[in-house]
């Protein structure tokens, strides 16, 4: 899916001016430029309370994708489903926003915008189905060169997710970068470390700036 070019945002995102902080900014908007300069500048939307709020975590959730821990039981798992690519992204960000689960946060105005970065090219799925095409699980996020920022995943049948995550890694490869926004002890199971939020900004800076792998490009 070929990306289109964004007109700049008239927001500016500096979340070092918050050392001490986890959420840097309030307001602003969720038009794809301003989305991109966030992003770019370590920094991702999520609403509270009915407020749009910027987060960019003092210790940010990070996969470099050799260091993704696929067990034995994964490997088998990767066998048994069938990896797909922007086949889904509508489906895979509704799942992931289902109300009934735990720590739901994707409201309206964000599938909206994430479907817009979609159409435009900059937002991204990965999905696992079954051999008869269903959807089990899926993962979805913004390609900014060689970052990946991993917005949300589920899961309908065990790893399914998993695998997505493992074809996600496969496409970004050892020069790219997942950001996971924090870290959980699930996500730290499968090699997710945490960068305070200074190594996490220099080391996006040119990774940003760098072509995205080919298919997104």
């Amino acid at each position: 899916m070929r990306r289109q070019s964004l007109a700049a945002s008239p927001w500016i995102f500096d979340p070092t001016a918050w050392p001490d902080e986890d959420c840097v900014a309030a307001g602003a908007d969720l038009e794809p430029g301003t989305l991109l300069a966030a992003y770019r500048n370590g920094a991702f939307p999520m609403p509270h309370d009915g407020q749009l709020l910027w987060w960019s975590p003092m210790l940010r959730g990070v996969l470099e994708p050799l260091a993704l821990r696929v067990t034995r039981s994964l490997a088998k798992s990767r066998r048994r489903y069938v990896v797909t690519i922007d086949e889904s992204f509508e489906e895979v960000i509704d799942a992931c926003a289902d109300p009934n689960r735990p720590g739901a946060w994707i409201d309206s105005p964000i599938r909206e915008a994430y479907v817009r970065m979609h159409r435009l090219g900059w937002a991204h799925s990965v999905e696992s189905r079954d051999d008869h095409g269903a959807l089990l699980g899926g993962l979805y996020g913004l390609s900014v060169g060689r970052l990946f920022a991993g917005e949300s995943m589920f899961h309908r049948a065990a790893d399914a997710s998993k695998v997505s995550l493992m074809a996600l890694a496969e496409i970004m490869g050892p020069t790219g970068l997942i950001d996971t926004q924090w870290r959980t002890d699930h996500l730290a199971s499968l090699g997710v470390t945490e960068w305070p939020r200074d190594r996490y900004l220099q080391t996006i800076g040119p990774l940003v700036q760098a072509d995205p792998p080919p298919m997104w490009f």
